[in-house]
């Protein structure tokens, strides 16, 4: 029996994406006038910034994600949402720095990325 070294930021990256789908990597690509391994590099920024796990992308608050996954569900989704929303612009002008993208273009990304990584986590913190 081998054990797995698994990078859970790396993990995550990779969850977020199967669970975007190749559309939604698509319509990202599009969103940046670029191509789907841009997008991927995209969306595994964002991740990166919203889970606080970044040691190259400064958020100028405490990461949204940070400890999401043990919250013990979502029964509070919409107070969560709205807290997302708060965070979404500066984490969308830290990811925007990083890249060297349009702000407006990362912000669109950043929204679209973050419902989809909260899923991520609630299943995660299902199977715990």
């Amino acid at each position: 029996m081998s054990e797995v070294d698994e990078n859970p930021l790396t993990s995550l990256q990779d969850d977020v994406l199967a669970e975007l789908g190749d559309d939604r990597i698509w319509d990202i690509a599009g969103l940046l006038g670029t191509d789907e391994a841009g997008a991927r590099q995209m969306v595994g920024t964002t991740v990166t910034a919203l889970s606080g796990e970044a040691d190259t992308v400064a958020t100028p608050h405490e990461a949204p994600l940070t400890g999401v996954a043990t919250l013990g569900g979502f029964a509070t989704g919409g107070l969560m949402a709205g807290v997302l929303a708060e965070e979404a612009e500066s984490v969308a002008h830290a990811v925007a720095r990083r890249t060297g993208l349009a702000p407006e273009a990362v912000s669109r990304v950043v929204e679209m990325v973050i419902p989809v990584e909260l899923a991520v986590l609630t299943k995660r913190a299902g199977r715990h």
